[in-house]
C-alpha cells in the first residue's frame, strides 16, 4: 500500500474512534446536520491573508488536522495577538496531519485581480499538501475550482478548526513576508503596516512613489502612477 494511502486509512480509523468518543470537536460552528460532508472524508481547512494590502503577495494555507492531536486556542488569527499567532504556528506544522501555505504574486494579483488570485493561492496551497484531502472547507462565500469537493463557510475561521490553523499559517507566513520586504524596501514601513493602506503607509508611498513590492491595480499605488505619467513632459509620457 503506498505512503499515502496508508495515511488516509490511518486518517479516518483515528478519526472515526475520536469522534465517537466525542473528545474533539474541530467544527464547533457547525452542527452535524450542516457539515457537507462524512466522517469518512479526510477534510482540509483552506484561509488567505493579505487580500486588502497595497503590497506584498496574497496567501493561503491549507490544514488537515490530526484527530489525535489536537490544538488548544486555534481560531480567527485576525482575534489572536501577533505573538499568540506566532505561538500556534509551529505546533500547528508539528501537530497536523499535512499543512501546505502557497502565494500569489504582485504581478498576478495585477492581472488576475485580487479575488481570482487569492482563488488561485487557495488551489495551489491544497495542491501542495502531502495528504491528499478528500474535502475542502474555504473560508468566505466562494470556493476556488479543484478536483476535489469543496464547501464555503461564512466566518469559517471561527467555526472550523481547520479553516482556524489554516489562517493562522497564512498570516504568519506574509507578515514574515513582509518583513522581508521591509529589507529590501526600507522606506515603506513594510515591517510595521504589512503593506496596508495606513496612515504611515499613504505617506511613504506619496513621497517614495511605488515600489515592485506594490500591487498596481490599486487604487492608491495606480492613481500615484496616473499622477507621475502626466506630470512627465509629453514625448516621454508616450514613449
Amino acid at each position: 500500500m503506498r505512503d499515502s494511502n496508508r495515511i488516509q486509512v490511518k486518517f479516518r480509523e483515528i478519526h472515526q474512534q475520536q469522534m465517537s468518543k466525542k473528545r474533539v470537536n474541530f467544527y464547533p460552528g457547525l452542527p452535524p446536520r450542516l457539515r457537507p460532508f462524512s466522517e469518512l472524508d479526510i477534510v482540509c481547512g483552506v484561509d488567505e491573508a493579505g487580500r486588502g494590502p497595497l503590497a506584498g503577495p496574497v496567501f493561503a494555507a491549507a490544514v488537515i488536522l490530526d484527530p489525535k492531536r489536537p490544538i488548544e486556542g486555534l481560531r480567527d488569527s485576525k482575534k489572536l495577538s501577533e505573538a499568540r499567532r506566532d505561538e500556534l504556528a509551529p505546533q500547528i506544522r508539528a501537530h497536523a496531519l499535512a499543512w501546505a501555505i502557497a502565494q500569489a504574486s504582485c504581478e498576478e494579483i495585477d492581472t488576475l485581480n485580487i479575488l481570482h488570485a487569492t482563488m488561485l493561492a487557495m488551489r495551489r496551497a491544497v495542491e501542495a499538501l502531502q495528504t491528499v484531502p478528500t474535502f475542502a472547507l474555504i473560508d468566505g462565500n466562494r470556493c476556488p475550482s479543484m478536483e476535489i469537493k469543496a464547501h464555503a463557510v461564512v466566518e469559517g475561521d471561527d467555526k472550523c478548526h481547520a479553516i482556524s490553523a489554516a489562517s493562522i499559517l497564512a498570516k504568519t507566513a506574509r507578515d514574515a513576508e513582509l518583513v522581508r520586504l521591509h529589507a529590501l524596501y526600507p522606506n515603506y514601513c513594510f515591517d510595521q503596516h504589512k503593506g496596508y493602506g495606513t496612515a504611515l503607509h499613504l505617506e511613504r508611498l506619496r513621497l517614495h512613489g511605488p515600489s515592485p513590492a506594490h500591487r498596481r491595480s490599486f487604487a492608491p499605488v495606480r492613481n500615484l502612477l496616473q499622477v507621475d505619467l502626466f506630470a512627465l513632459p509629453e514625448e516621454t509620457a508616450y514613449a
